[in-house]
C-alpha cells in the first residue's frame, strides 16, 4: 500500500453514519491539495493524518486517494490549531474564541485544553458553563479517537466508532476488550458476523461460550427474517453448528442452557411434533401478549340483540344510496363486522372486499362511533382512503412512530376511538400487531380485513392466517367473485392460481385482453423479452406509460431476471437521455423512478412509496424526488433509503397496485416458487397482467406445498384463550 502524510485544509462530506469522508489534504509528498476519500469518521481541518491506502483515479473527480487505515494527530502549527479550533468540531468553540485562544496561549492551546483545561477561563468570553462544553465535547471527541485507533490496530473498520462510543461511553474499550459479542446485542448496526470478527481478532476462542451464544441470538434473529417466531431446538442447534463450523453438539446445548438462564430465550413445548420450540425472549412474550389483548377487547363486547336490525337498515339505505344490490355473503360479513368486538374478512380479488369496506365505514359512523381505518404501507393506505372516502394513514402513522423508534400511542396513552379498521392484515407481523393492540382501548371494535393467500408478512408471524386458522375470532370468507370481476382474467387466473391451477390464456386480442403467459424457460430471452415488452409492445398496443404505469416484479434481487440486472437494463432502456446527469455514487439519474425503502417520518415517506427524481445536484449530492406531487429532498447520506423502481421484488409490492404488472416465473426461482408468490404478484395488476416462463416453473410454484412454513404458536394460544 502506498503511504501520505498530510494536514487537512478542509472537509468536503463526511457521512454520520457510515463515517465516510472526503476531505483536502496537504502534503509535502504531493504538489497542491489532495482528495483523500475513505472511512475515517469525523476530522477537523487542522487535523494531521498518517495514512495508508492506494491512488485511484475517479472517472468524475479524478485523482484520489483512497484511505485503507488512518491515525490522526493532532496539529502542531498554529494555522493547522487554528483551523482545527474553529472547525466546529468541539462544541462551544467557534472561529472567534479559537483565535482568543490562540493568542493567548500560542501553539501551547490543545496541550492546555487536553491537560489542563481550567485555564481557558483565562480566555475572555469562556465562562464555567462554556467551559463545560468544551470539556464534554473535547473529551468525547478524545474517547472516540481512542476508540477508532484501537479498532484500527485489529483492522476493524472505524465506522463502528461512533456507535460504539455513544451506546458504552468511557466504558466502550472496556466493553470491546472484555465482552465484544455485546455488540451484537447492544450496537445498532453491529450484527454477530461483525462482532465475531472483532472478537476473533482480540484472541476470543472459536469454541468460546460467548460465541456460541451470541451465535444463537443471531440464528433465531436471523430465522425470524424468514418469517419464525420460534424455532425447535434441534434445528436451531444444526442451524448454529452449521454457521460456526463447530462439531460439539454440547457445547451449543450448554450455551442455550446459560441463555435460558439469563432470560434471553425461552424454551417452550408446543406439541407432540415440538417438544422444544426456542423463542427470543421478547418474541415469545409478543405472542402471548397479543392473544391476552385480544381476549380482553372481545371480552368487552356491548352490541344489543335489537342493533341487527338496526344495521340491516342501514344496509338497505346505504344500498339505495350507492345504487348496489349486496349478495347474502356481503351483508353477513358487513353484519359480523359492525355487530362483533373482533371480526375478520377475508377473500380474494373481485369478491367485494372494498365494497363491503365503504360500507362498513359508513354505517360505523352512522352509529356514531369514531372510527379510524390504516392499512401497513402508504399506498395501502391510500388505496383504501380512495375506496371508501374516509380519511386512512399507515398504521405506523396512526400509532405516532417516531424518529427514536417509540410509538407516541402506547399502553399508557390510548387512541381515542371505538372502531379500527385495519386493511391488507396478511401484510402485519407479531411486533406491529401487539403494538397497535397496545394502543387501542378495550372497547375499541377491532376489523381486520385482508387476503389469507397472499404472501405473508416480511416480519416474523403469520397473523392473519393464525388468527383465522384458531377459529376463534368470527371470520366470514368471500367466495363468490361478482359479474364485472368475472370479466377479467387477471381476476379469474388469480383464483385458478389460488386454487392449484394452471392460468388459462384470454379468448380476448389485445389490446381488449388483459392477461397473457409467454411460455419462455431461458432467462436472457425473458430479460430482452421484458424490456421489449416495457418499452416498445405495451405503450405501443395499450398506451401505457412505462414510466408512470407499467410495473415489473421478480421474486428475487440476483441473477439475468433479479431487481439488479433488470433496472439497470430499464433506467438505460427508459432513461437514456438523462445518462448525463448520472449520480455517480449510486447510480441515480435525472428522471429515474425510484422506491423508498424503509419509514422516514421526518420527510413523511414511507417504505414502498414510488416517486421520480425531479433534480440532481452533483456538486452538493443531493437529489429532489416527487412523490405524488410532492417535492422531497434527500442528501447524499439519505440515498441508501431509495433505490430504482423501474423493477421491484413481489414481497415489495405487497399492499400496492399497478395498471400494468409483468413478471417471470422460472427454474432459477424454485426455492421461492410457490403459489402465494405468483398469486400476490397477479393480484398488483388493475389492467394488464404478462407472465413470463415454463410450465415447468409454473407447476412447481402451484404445487400444495407450503414452502413458506413458518413456526409460530399464536393460533394455538387463541384456542386455549377461548377454552379460558
Amino acid at each position: 500500500m502506498d503511504t501520505l502524510k498530510g494536514e487537512v485544509v478542509s472537509v468536503v462530506y463526511t457521512d454520520p453514519e457510515t463515517h465516510f469522508t472526503v476531505a483536502r489534504l496537504k502534503s509535502k509528498q504531493e504538489p497542491g491539495l489532495i482528495t483523500v476519500v475513505g472511512n475515517i469518521g469525523a476530522i477537523a481541518p487542522g487535523t494531521e493524518l498518517s495514512l495508508e491506502g492506494n491512488w485511484k483515479f475517479h472517472p468524475k473527480f479524478g485523482r484520489q486517494f483512497n484511505i485503507v487505515s488512518c491515525v490522526q494527530n493532532l496539529p502542531a502549527t498554529i494555522v493547522g490549531i487554528k483551523r482545527y479550533l474553529s472547525s466546529g468540531l468541539v462544541k462551544g468553540i467557534g472561529p472567534v474564541l479559537a483565535e482568543r485562544m490562540i493568542k493567548h496561549f500560542g501553539n501551547n492551546a490543545l496541550k492546555v485544553l487536553d491537560e489542563s483545561p481550567d485555564k481557558l477561563l483565562e480566555v475572555p468570553g469562556i465562562g464555567k458553563k462554556t467551559l463545560e462544553k468544551i470539556v464534554s465535547s473535547w473529551d468525547e471527541q478524545k474517547e472516540i479517537r481512542n476508540v477508532i485507533l484501537f479498532l484500527q490496530e485489529h483492522a476493524i473498520p472505524p465506522s463502528f466508532a461512533v456507535r460504539i462510543y455513544r451506546t458504552y461511553g468511557k466504558d466502550s474499550l472496556k466493553t470491546i476488550r472484555e465482552r465484544p459479542y455485546d455488540l451484537a446485542y447492544d450496537v445498532k448496526g453491529i450484527g454477530f458476523k461483525s462482532a465475531d470478527k472483532i472478537a476473533l481478532k482480540l484472541g476470543f476462542s472459536e469454541h468460546s461460550i460467548e460465541r456460541v451464544e451470541a451465535a444463537i441470538v443471531y440464528a433465531l434473529f436471523s430465522l425470524s427474517e424468514k418469517g419464525h417466531v420460534f424455532y425447535p431446538k434441534e434445528g436451531l442447534i444444526s442451524h448454529v453448528m452449521k454457521l460456526l463450523n463447530l462439531e460439539d453438539t454440547e457445547l451449543v446445548e450448554d450455551a442455550i442452557r446459560l441463555l435460558l438462564e439469563k432470560k434471553r430465550i425461552y424454551i417452550e413445548d408446543i406439541d407432540e411434533n415440538i417438544k422444544d420450540a426456542v423463542y427470543l425472549r421478547h418474541f415469545y412474550k409478543w405472542e402471548v401478549e397479543i392473544a391476552s389483548r385480544l381476549k380482553g377487547i372481545m371480552s368487552c363486547a356491548t352490541h344489543q340483540a335489537e342493533d341487527s336490525e338496526k344495521i340491516s337498515g342501514y344496509i338497505n339505505d346505504f344500498e339505495i344510496r350507492y345504487n348496489i344490490s349486496l349478495s347474502e355473503e356481503q351483508r353477513e360479513a358487513i353484519l359480523g363486522a359492525c355487530l362483533n368486538q373482533v371480526f375478520i374478512i377475508t377473500g380474494g380479488p373481485g369478491t367485494g372486499k372494498t365494497t363491503i369496506t365503504r360500507f362498513i365505514g359508513h354505517i360505523l359512523k352512522k352509529m356514531g362511533l369514531k372510527i379510524k381505518l390504516a392499512a401497513p404501507t402508504g399506498r395501502a393506505a391510500k388505496r383504501l382512503q380512495e375506496a371508501t372516502g374516509l380519511f386512512a394513514s399507515t398504521i405506523h402513522r396512526m400509532l405516532g412512530f417516531g424518529p427514536g423508534g417509540e410509538f407516541q400511542y402506547r399502553e399508557d396513552k390510548k387512541i381515542k376511538i371505538n372502531a379500527l379498521i385495519l386493511d391488507e392484515v396478511s401484510m402485519v407481523d407479531c411486533h406491529l400487531f401487539v403494538n397497535l393492540l397496545r394502543a387501542l382501548p378495550l372497547t375499541c371494535k377491532l376489523i381486520l380485513i385482508g387476503d389469507v393467500n397472499q404472501l405473508p408478512s416480511v416480519g416474523p408471524g403469520n397473523v392473519l392466517k393464525d388468527l383465522i386458522e384458531s377459529q376463534v375470532i368470527p371470520t366470514k370468507g368471500l367466495s363468490k367473485i361478482y359479474r364485472q370481476a368475472k370479466k377479467s382474467m387477471i381476476v379469474v387466473n388469480a383464483h385458478r392460481i389460488n386454487q392449484g391451477k394452471f392460468p388459462v390464456r384470454s379468448k380476448k386480442e389485445p389490446p381488449e385482453a388483459d392477461f397473457f403467459w409467454v411460455e419462455e424457460e431461458d432467462p436472457k430471452k425473458v430479460q430482452q423479452l421484458i424490456i421489449y415488452m416495457v418499452s416498445e409492445r405495451i405503450p405501443k398496443v395499450y398506451g401505457f406509460d412505462p414510466m408512470k404505469e407499467v410495473q415489473v416484479l421478480t421474486p428475487m434481487h440476483k441473477g439475468d431476471i433479479g431487481t439488479a440486472a433488470l433496472n439497470k437494463l430499464l433506467q438505460d432502456t427508459l432513461n437514456s437521455s438523462n445518462k448525463a446527469k448520472t449520480y455517480v455514487l449510486k447510480g441515480f439519474r435525472l428522471g429515474d423512478r425510484v422506491i423508498q425503502t424503509k419509514n422516514n417520518y421526518e420527510k413523511e415517506v414511507f417504505n414502498g412509496d414510488l416517486g421520480i427524481i425531479r433534480e440532481v445536484d452533483l456538486e452538493s449530492g443531493e437529489l429532489i424526488i416527487d412523490f405524488d406531487g410532492r417535492d422531497v429532498l434527500y442528501n447524499q447520506s439519505e440515498l441508501d433509503e431509495i433505490s430504482l423502481a423501474y423493477c421491484i421484488s413481489i414481497h415489495k409490492s405487497q399492499g400496492s397496485e399497478y395498471p400494468v404488472v409483468l413478471f417471470p416465473v422460472m427454474i432459477q426461482h424454485y426455492i421461492m416458487l410457490h403459489k402465494n408468490l405468483v398469486y400476490t404478484a397477479l393480484t398488483r395488476a388493475k389492467k394488464l397482467a404478462v407472465i413470463f416462463g415454463s410450465r415447468k416453473a409454473m407447476a412447481i410454484a402451484l404445487k400444495d406445498v407450503n414452502k413458506e412454513h413458518r413456526y409460530t404458536n399464536l393460533k394455538n394460544r387463541l384456542k386455549d384463550m377461548a377454552i379460558c
